[in-house]
């Protein structure tokens, strides 16, 4: 026989029981048992439900967030994307969602504000849109405008007029770091969510998909997650007071660092978008270089921006502004440099163009430049761009 025997053996015959020991047994089982039972039940105690004790009015301050989301909530809404591929069995189109964002309602007329990161697809003709309301009723939304400098877009639904809910629109230009804001959006599909915070930070800088800045943006720790972009950052007045737009974030989540376009920004893209379709930045004509400039002022002894020359036909031509030319033997003759615009110091080209992105074409604006050694003020009508 082998050291390892893997057939199980035959079972024993059973043993031979005794009569009277097995009564004896069952009777010890059953005393055990009755024993328990009586011990268990004397143990417990009957519970009732508790009293609930009385709550008491909410504090002042839940109170006034409860109502802020009660009358925000109508006005935004849940933006569905959806890519269109087409069916060989059938040969039919299909819409399947993809991405989702935030928005919400800007007027009466079914005007839908969100980011333009959020459409960015749609502008491209590959997808479609779909906007659900508070209702949630859904409907196919049509593009009307995008402004992708400032992540903006502008969506239109047709929706009767009852179910549109315009959000009131605050002002961001007083923002004071510490106020309290709110955010209302779609956080991962989960619509409808209300997260709350301060204002963290004014003035930032972010950059936006073509490779420019957005300037003035609001820093938030309100919570801000994929699909709140697009949504409404609201004052404690429940005011429009910026558009969710970014996160800082390594993990992709929600870290504390949050992003909003200025509504001041917002109001003044969105219309030219409902009216054009895009945004005309007024033109100055002038060419500009900050790393260059810097070089020259520094050894001029001045600050502001230098200007490196002027387009042919342009309002800064128009207005006499002088670019830097060079010389037959090589010397450099710095042109202008312009120092303030309408009153307000100018540093940098972003902060040039910011200045003038709050202008319409034919507005005028004084600029104040240092020209050979002495500062004066020259006026400068702004024109549109050539088409």
């Amino acid at each position: 026989m082998s050291e390892y025997d893997y057939h199980a053996p035959y079972p024993p015959p059973p043993p031979r029981s005794n009569p009277i020991l097995l009564p004896v047994l069952v009777g010890i089982l059953v005393a055990l048992l009755a024993y328990y039972i009586v011990t268990q039940r004397r143990g417990q105690v009957a519970l009732e439900p508790r009293t609930v004790a009385a709550r008491g009015e909410l504090a002042q301050d839940e109170q006034a967030t409860i109502e802020l989301f009660r009358t925000s909530s109508p006005s935004v809404v849940y933006i569905t994307t959806l890519p269109q591929y087409r069916d060989f069995r059938t040969r039919s189109i299909i819409d399947i969602p993809a991405g989702t964002g935030s928005g919400f309602i800007w007027d009466d007329g079914g005007h839908v504000v969100t980011n333009f990161h959020v459409v960015q697809h749609v502008a491209a003709g590959r997808t479609t849109a779909q906007v659900t309301l508070y209702d949630q009723s859904t409907y196919n939304a049509r593009l009307v405008g995008i402004a992708p400098s400032y992540d903006l877009a502008l969506l239109r639904i047709e929706a009767p007029r009852a179910k549109l809910r315009p959000i009131p629109v605050g002002t961001s230009a007083d923002l004071q770091v510490g106020q309290k804001v709110f955010a209302i959006g779609n956080p991962f599909g989960l619509d409808q969510t209300l997260t709350a915070g301060v204002v963290s930070a004014l003035g930032r800088t972010l950059p936006n998909l073509v490779g420019g800045n957005i300037e003035e943006v609001i820093q938030t720790d309100a919570a801000i997650n994929p699909g709140n972009s697009g949504g409404p950052l609201l004052d404690s007045a429940a005011r429009l007071v910026g558009v969710n737009t970014a996160i800082f974030s390594p993990s992709g989540a929600y870290a504390g660092i949050g992003f909003a376009v200025p509504v001041d920004t917002v109001n003044r893209v969105i219309p030219q978008l409902a009216t054009r379709g895009r945004v005309v930045r007024p033109q100055l004509g002038v060419q500009l270089s900050d790393q260059i400039s810097e070089q020259i002022t520094r050894r001029l002894g001045v600050q502001g921006v230098l200007i490196l020359g002027i387009e042919p036909g342009s309002p800064a031509e128009a207005a006499g502004l002088r670019g830097t030319r060079q010389l037959a033997n090589g010397a450099i003759v710095p042109g202008d440099v312009i120092q303030q615009i309408n009153g307000r110091d100018i540093r940098t080209a972003g902060q040039l163009f910011t200045i003038l992105e709050r202008h319409e074409p034919g507005d005028t604006v004084t600029l104040q430049i240092w020209r050979e050694g002495s500062t004066t003020e020259v006026q400068v009508q702004l024109r549109a761009p050539p088409e």
